[in-house]
């Protein structure tokens, strides 16, 4: 007896099955993607972020803010390796006398983070970032990296994301949550230490 193909025993399959068999194939997959998050958020390590945002408005999605963090630009090792736009890294990241995190280290290997030192998973935007010193001024001398962290964007409700484009970028900040594997989540967006926005785990 001849052996049918996969596609000849698909093909005996009734379409209503073959149809709600796929939908649920994508149902699962969106659940999975949905717990995913819902688990760094949950059990991942609380960082705090100082932030910038840059662009309140997406026609097609509502509101949103576009963030940019002084973790997202991270000085490379003088002399040290090479890195290439698109690559994944992680980043050692530490806290400051104020609480905020701030970026210790970079390696294309998961580094040996002590202490209270978290270690987020980023990928490399520019290879050549330039950075603000402590007093303001720019500075594009140093090897520089400028690394995303899945963090750049944080929805609102529509109607409200003007209001954070327009306010002090120093009075906001952002308590992201970070997994053991580095993936990272926004959890909260606080302006002047009030939560005006938190990401509901589901």
């Amino acid at each position: 007896m001849r052996a049918l193909s996969a596609d000849a025993l698909i093909a005996k399959v009734p379409l209503a099955w073959r149809a709600l068999a796929t939908v649920l194939l994508l149902a699962l997959v969106l659940l999975a993607l949905v717990e995913q998050r819902a688990r760094i958020l949950r059990s991942g390590a609380e960082i705090r972020l100082r932030t910038v945002p840059i662009d309140p408005r997406d026609l097609f999605r509502g509101d949103y803010v576009v963030l940019a963090y002084p973790i997202s630009t991270v000085e490379a090792e003088a002399g040290g390796e090479r890195y290439r736009r698109g690559e994944k890294v992680y980043v050692a990241l530490q806290r400051d006398a104020e609480g905020f995190a701030q970026a210790a280290s970079v390696s294309r290997e998961w580094p040996r983070a002590s202490g209270d030192a978290v270690v987020i998973a980023g990928q490399v935007t520019t290879t050549g970032a330039c950075a603000l010193n402590q007093d303001g001024t720019t500075d594009c001398n140093r090897r520089r990296l400028r690394v995303t962290y899945g963090l750049e964007s944080f929805f609102v409700p529509q109607g409200e994301g003007k209001v954070i484009e327009t306010t002090d970028k120093a009075r906001i900040e952002v308590v992201a949550s970070v997994s053991s594997s580095g993936a990272a989540a926004i959890k909260r967006l606080l302006i002047d230490g009030k939560p005006v926005y938190a990401e509901p785990p589901y």
